[in-house]
């Protein structure tokens, strides 16, 4: 799924964008941002895989705020002037579209974007095998934020989805990469990923999840972030 701003200062532009949009099933619309303020203080707070990016709006361009955003994500252009497109693609945007913009052209835009994201992706993400019931069942590393332990279970979580496997806490830690897992309390283990905060004794996860360090864990915190 890939988490979507739109940016423009014309109401009617994202009413338009979002009608096409409406039969993308990978595409999910975060929020809708009508100058480049806006979508700066937006992206500080939330993390998005696509921009669809007006150029001419108030204050600061689309292209200016191109030039200040850090750790862009990917970005496809939709501006009523072709004369930007050299200084668009000089910054990596997938696609340059002009107004008014057709769904056709808006879709081999995403298809374009859909190529790209495949051709750098990892031909196997990392994974765990667990016993769920009666099967053994994968889970990939990178979307399990916390382990907690259930007597002889182990509860893991995946954002705000819980699947109880048949593993200690203990054994299970063994299985996993120490550069990315950690054990915080006897009965918690978390990603590393997946931590945004530390405060005194708690962490707050991914999903504003909060898990408690145990005293004799207090050193496991150093560098975690």
């Amino acid at each position: 799924m890939l988490k979507t701003l739109i940016i423009d200062d014309e109401p009617l532009a994202h009413q338009v964008i979002k009608h096409h949009l409406q039969g993308c099933d990978d595409i999910s619309v975060l929020a809708s941002c009508y100058n480049a303020t806006e979508a700066l203080r937006y992206l500080a707070q939330q993390q998005v895989d696509l921009l669809l990016l007006d150029i001419n709006m108030p204050a600061l361009s689309g292209i200016e705020l191109l030039r200040v955003l850090h750790n862009r994500p990917a970005v496809i252009i939709i501006s009523a002037y072709k004369e930007y497109a050299v200084e668009g693609f000089e910054l990596d945007v997938v696609d340059y579209l002009v107004k008014p913009v057709s769904p056709e052209r808006l879709f081999a835009a995403l298809n374009k974007l859909r190529r790209r994201l495949v051709a750098v992706k990892p031909a196997t993400e990392p994974y765990i095998a667990l016993k769920v019931d009666r099967e053994q069942r994968k889970f990939l590393l990178n979307d399990i934020s916390l382990l907690e332990a259930y007597g002889n279970y182990v509860k893991v979580w995946q954002g705000e989805q819980v699947t109880l496997v048949s593993s200690t806490l203990k054994r299970l830690l063994q299985q996993l990469p120490g550069q990315q897992f950690v054990q915080v309390h006897k009965s918690f283990v978390v990603n590393k990923g997946k931590v945004l905060a530390v405060e005194h004794e708690l962490l707050r996860l991914d999903g504003d999840q909060q898990v408690k360090v145990g005293k004799l864990y207090k050193h496991q915190l150093i560098g975690l972030l």
